[in-house]
């Protein structure tokens, strides 16, 4: 299933520690960037956007992320499996960072 993002997309890089990671993920939203890590297996998620606010600080969007196995749906196409991997995530607060 497609999801058709409106608005512009942003960008959020994943950071581990204190340090940002190779890994970039793209999204409406904190949320929808948050999902697609979960969805390759980045259980504590921190994503740091690209951009800064007004006050010239960076925002830290703290996510803790799970995955949970369910059966397709009745109108699935066919080559899908059986069961498939649906992320789930649960915002835990916003850190914000003068410098990265």
């Amino acid at each position: 299933m497609a999801f058709k993002i409106y608005g512009r997309t942003k960008r959020y890089t994943l950071r581990e520690g204190n340090k940002d990671t190779k890994h970039i993920f793209k999204g409406s939203s904190p949320r929808r960037a948050a999902l697609k890590a979960a969805t390759r297996g980045f259980r504590d998620i921190l994503l740091r956007a690209h951009k800064r606010k007004k006050d010239k600080m960076w925002r830290v969007h703290v996510f803790e992320g799970w995955i949970e196995k369910v059966p397709k749906r009745a109108d699935a196409p066919g080559w899908l499996p059986d069961t498939i991997k649906k992320p789930n995530v649960r915002k835990i607060r916003v850190d914000k960072l003068k410098k990265i």
